[in-house]
């Protein structure tokens, strides 16, 4: 397999004329952030724009975003974003993009242009869309895309194909393939078998089952576990699932039904997008059946079902909050909530945490470790081998994943056939040139992690978030010292302040004559000594003394003044 490191490469070389380039800008080596450029004599084309979710290392960043540097200063030579789906990963950073441009024209399914239209009218976009659907061909510039009906978690999934004058690319988006699925909607790989005898110069599937074997659980089997759970509870049932899950909604819609209970949305985002599943006809809603949030109160609690965001324990969703019990859901003893989702990688402690909090409250938890409640929307390798079967790529460029989800896939390719050296493992920069059949890697840009913190997009860095950890984990020290700038001797202080200490500020006392020494041999020594010079003394003072002493690494702010 051909695997560099991003940051080992060069820039790439200017593009030639017919020659494809393309450039993941996230999605490589994380489950989020998809985002893919694809360019070719002059003109760009975007498959997908999304966000990913931040970790407990990066404490106060809401979202992250892709970095839109490489494309920023060529964004009206942008054909068309395609989204492939509705899910936060591949759609999220739309708002973001567009606040660059505007009329860059959006491309996609019913169902996915609906969430989205409702997601920038949040920020005041309103933006240019044109909506496909599976087997339709479009141009855009010299872009002709071919759309491809694929089975996913959320309905209106759609594969795209790129016909360009360097070759073609199948680009999977998320997938996978339930033959018994709930829309009826399949994976259409009679689409796929008419592609792989055109061609395809290189395949960018979806890697994240990629490391399980055999094939992904149908989710026509969650639906009977669902009414069986809901037949043993006696008091309130709260499901947690992802916002855009249609599928695992209408299943929770349908045992509510079947045992006679009313079923309320709980979550801004829940009830956004079930009302526009409802209105689009992707969702049906029975009869009477759905309550409003304030009406709760008044129903019997072994009449009432949640459907609640918060699933991946995000600290501001509505089941988060409940579990630290500040949402006007109060759970109690005998609830029984159901967690309908995977656990994405690197949400594991924020869920256990909810999960923690839930029980302590008195509820059970049934999750994906002691039930059959939830299966994946991705496919494993099972399926994944079907596709390279069916397809016989010439290259295979595995995206959508961590590393070892990627390197999972490329390892099914070349099991099927697909020389090693025509798969190839790039990270998020990495850009590939694909010319008469080959794909080759020939550098990489710059591609960092673009941080929306509030309001401020961008502006905090890696820096700024070291910050943060230190604050939270080793605690503060401040020291103000006044200096006689001639001799250095102290004219007031040192004064010493520390927050996240378990000692008394007193336990300093033991340091400031240090303080002082070190100030005035500074001083003395050094007669064009600047204000910054002495603050960095009296900083490697301290946190020497603080390191062996209490065995801890704060951050130290010193202000030195002279007099």
């Amino acid at each position: 397999m051909t695997e560099r490191a991003a940051s080992t490469l060069q820039a790439p070389p200017e593009l030639a004329e017919d020659t494809l380039r393309i450039v993941a800008l996230g999605g490589l080596g994380e489950i989020g952030r998809n985002m893919a450029v694809f360019e070719i004599n002059g003109k760009l084309l975007i498959v997908d724009c999304g966000v990913l979710f931040p970790e407990e290392s990066q404490p106060g960043v809401d979202l992250i975003l892709p970095d839109f540097s490489y494309i920023e200063d060529r964004l009206d030579d942008v054909v068309g974003v395609v989204l492939t789906h509705g899910h936060e990963d591949h759609i999220g950073a739309v708002p973001y993009l567009l606040r660059l441009k505007q009329d860059i024209p959006l491309i996609g399914s019913q169902l996915t242009l609906a969430l989205i239209e409702a997601k920038l009218q949040e920020h005041r976009i309103k933006p240019f869309t044109l909506t496909v659907q599976e087997g339709q061909i479009e141009q855009f510039g010299p872009f002709e895309c071919e759309f491809v009906a694929v089975n996913h978690s959320i309905p209106d999934a759609l594969a795209v194909f790129i016909r360009t004058e360097a070759g073609t690319v199948l680009h999977t988006g998320d997938f996978k393939m339930d033959q018994l699925p709930l829309d009826g909607r399949i994976t259409d790989l009679r689409a796929f078998s008419r592609l792989g005898e055109e061609g395809v110069d290189l395949f960018m599937p979806d890697s994240t089952n990629a490391d399980v074997p055999g094939f992904t659980t149908a989710e026509r089997e969650i639906g009977p576990v669902l009414e069986n759970l809901f037949g043993k509870v006696r008091k309130r049932i709260i499901v947690a699932s992802f916002s855009s899950h249609v599928h695992r909604v209408q299943q929770v819609l349908d045992a509510a039904a079947a045992h006679n209970r009313k079923v309320c949305f709980v979550g801004r985002s829940m009830v956004r997008n079930m009302a526009i599943a409802e209105k689009l006809g992707y969702l049906n809603v029975p009869k009477d059946i759905l309550v409003d949030l304030k009406e709760v109160d008044r129903l019997p609690d072994d009449r009432l079902v949640l459907m609640s965001t918060g699933s991946q324990g995000e600290p501001m969703a509505a089941l988060s909050r409940m579990a630290n019990g500040d949402h006007r859901i109060q759970v109690g003893e005998g609830d029984t909530v159901i967690l309908a989702s995977s656990l994405i990688p690197g949400n594991e402690n924020a869920v256990f945490r909810v999960i923690n909090g839930l029980m302590k409250l008195g509820a059970d938890v049934v999750h994906k470790g002691n039930a059959k409640i939830h299966v994946s929307g991705h496919a494993s390798a099972g399926e994944l081998l079907y596709c390279y079967n069916i397809l016989k790529p010439a290259n295979v460029m595995p995206v959508h994943g961590e590393t070892r989800h990627l390197i999972a896939n490329g390892r099914l390719a070349e099991s099927t056939g697909v020389p090693g050296q025509n798969v190839i493992l790039a990270e998020d920069g990495t850009v590939v040139d694909l010319k008469d059949g080959k794909a080759r890697i020939v550098g990489a840009v710059e591609c960092g992690f673009v941080y929306v913190d509030g309001s401020s997009v961008g502006e905090i860095t890696d820096a700024d978030l070291k910050d943060r950890r230190i604050l939270g984990e080793e605690g503060f020290i401040s020291v103000i010292t006044v200096v006689n700038r001639t001799d250095g001797t102290i004219v007031s202080g040192p004064e010493i302040h520390a927050r996240g200490f378990a000692e008394d500020d007193a336990v300093f006392n033991e340091i400031k004559p240090k303080i002082n020494a070190a100030l005035q041999e500074a001083v003395t020594s050094n007669k064009e000594h600047t204000t910054y010079q002495l603050q960095q003394v009296v900083r490697r003072v301290v946190g020497t003394w603080v390191s062996r002493r209490l065995r801890r690494r704060p951050m130290i702010v010193p202000v030195v003044l002279e007099a």
